[in-house]
């Protein structure tokens, strides 16, 4: 007998790169919380010595998150626990949470969501843009510059129709930077 769905809320990198075998992909928005850069890297985007800037999902009243639900593939559900565990808990900053998502079909399903701990060292919640911009403009961890982490979460954002003001803003200001400093 199979056990339950696994469905996982991506809002940043599990968007565009999953590493898991999906069996279904839809839009789908969490209340009560907003796409933030606010853990410092320390691993993929980042170092310690030079911390970069990845997206982690910041409570806040009202506020709601657009990203996508995956459903992993019926009997893969262990080992794409294992693999995300070790994917996104690697530094603890982030909790593990089952959170209620709405789809775009108008199911609502629980999904394992990865939101920040605002007690953990790595939350730097609140940096004004300029020095989010500053920080992924110079970054670089294991998983390439920063800057390309942002760029890959605003393009894919774009390509579902989802829109991310603050993002895009962010992008800009990152790209201007980048520019200023080839120059």
């Amino acid at each position: 007998m199979d056990g339950p769905p696994l469905w996982v809320f991506g809002y940043g990198s599990l968007i565009w790169s999953p590493g898991f075998a999906i069996a279904e992909r839809q839009v789908a928005r969490l209340s009560g919380w907003h796409r933030s850069f606010c853990m410092r890297s320390i691993h993929h985007r980042g170092t310690r010595a030079d911390p970069g800037l990845v997206l982690a999902l910041d409570a806040a009243p009202n506020a709601v998150c657009a990203g996508v639900a995956i459903r992993a593939v019926p009997g893969t559900e262990a080992e794409t626990l294992v693999y995300l565990r070790e994917r996104e808990l690697i530094s603890s900053a982030y909790l593990e949470a089952d959170l209620p998502v709405d789809l775009a079909d108008g199911r609502r399903v629980q999904a394992l969501t990865f939101v920040i701990d605002p007690d953990h060292v790595q939350y730097c919640g609140g940096l004004p843009l300029e020095d989010q911009a500053g920080i992924i403009a110079r970054a670089v961890g294991g998983r390439g510059p920063n800057r390309d982490y942002l760029a890959n979460t605003v393009a894919h954002l774009h390509d579902l129709g989802i829109s991310d003001p603050d993002l895009q803003s962010l992008a800009k200001r990152v790209d201007e930077i980048s520019a200023q400093r080839r120059s």
